[in-house]
């Protein structure tokens, strides 16, 4: 069965999503090894209070550790995907999982991106439930300081920018819910230009290989391979919009007929569902999950 890999990002993780991991050989080495580059322990956070894994320098680290242990133990019982993706900081375990980089260059980079997330304060970001979206489109248009964050499927998308132009898009578009998300900034947009342009000094030291299966970027979703193209994809992440729908749509049309959620949470194979009703999905979050595949 053709099989997609997809990785959640912020908002997925959970109170003790590490933990049956820790307990398996491959998830003791990864997580002494984050402990070494972090200082501190994804353990300890994950195993604390939902307020503290849920701060973005926090939460972005530990959703990639988890990622990597379930992916490392994944490929162990012989389980490989033909094409690989991520939902923003999902990217990263994408990455990882198709042989871009190592664990650890991975890891640096997911610090740094999250530190330099966490401190950028300007903007608000807003979920939108059940609208139109040729009138989402239209308003956003009229709205310089609105982007479109994240296009997750044909009924849900996040918003993203200056607050006025934000609330105004909210206020302008009929929808069945609404909602301002609890983030420190305006994350996919070009509010993120500053934390970008920090951020890309630490990502063009870090080197990329070819992918050993295609990967789909955020920015960018058809399947390639080559490590410079991906590189340059990923520098465009934190200002661009995640084409999640258009993502779905791409695994569908490259014949996957399979789509194996890899981490905590839900999130991505519920988004799937209402693009692509004709895919197989399923969700690994511990080892029995994996056990059962």
């Amino acid at each position: 069965m053709k099989t997609a890999w997809v990785f959640p990002g912020q908002g997925s993780q959970a109170i003790a999503m590490d933990a049956d991991l820790a307990t398996t050989d491959a998830g003791k080495a990864k997580l002494a090894q984050a402990q070494e580059i972090l200082g501190w322990s994804i353990s300890d956070i994950c195993n604390g209070e939902l307020e503290q894994l849920s701060q973005t320098q926090y939460t972005q680290p530990c959703l990639y550790v988890v990622g990597c242990i379930l992916a490392d133990l994944m490929a162990e019982q012989g389980q490989t995907p033909e094409v690989v993706a991520g939902h923003s900081l999902g990217e990263y375990v994408a990455l990882y999982a198709a042989g871009v980089f190592s664990f650890e260059a991975g890891l640096k980079l997911v610090q740094q991106r999250s530190q330099l997330m966490s401190k950028a304060s300007d903007g608000m970001m807003a979920a939108l439930m059940g609208f139109d979206r040729e009138q989402l489109m239209a308003e956003i248009d009229k709205q310089p300081g609105a982007v479109l964050a994240n296009d997750n499927n044909p009924g849900q998308a996040v918003i993203s920018g200056e607050p006025d132009a934000v609330k105004a898009v909210m206020e302008a578009v009929k929808t069945k819910r609404a909602v301002p998300l609890k983030v420190s900034g305006a994350f996919h947009s070009p509010l993120m230009a500053g934390a970008s342009d920090e951020y890309q000094a630490v990502l063009d030291g870090v080197e990329f290989h070819d992918a050993k299966v295609p990967v789909l970027s955020n920015v960018e979703p058809e399947p390639v391979t080559d490590g410079a193209t991906i590189k340059e994809r990923l520098s465009k992440q934190m200002t661009g919009s995640v084409r999640w729908r258009e993502t779905s749509m791409k695994l569908s049309e490259m014949g996957m007929e399979q789509v194996i959620e890899v981490g905590p949470g839900k999130v991505l194979t519920g988004l799937i569902k209402r693009t692509c009703k004709e895919l197989k999905l399923a969700n690994v979050s511990d080892t029995a999950a994996i056990a059962a595949l």
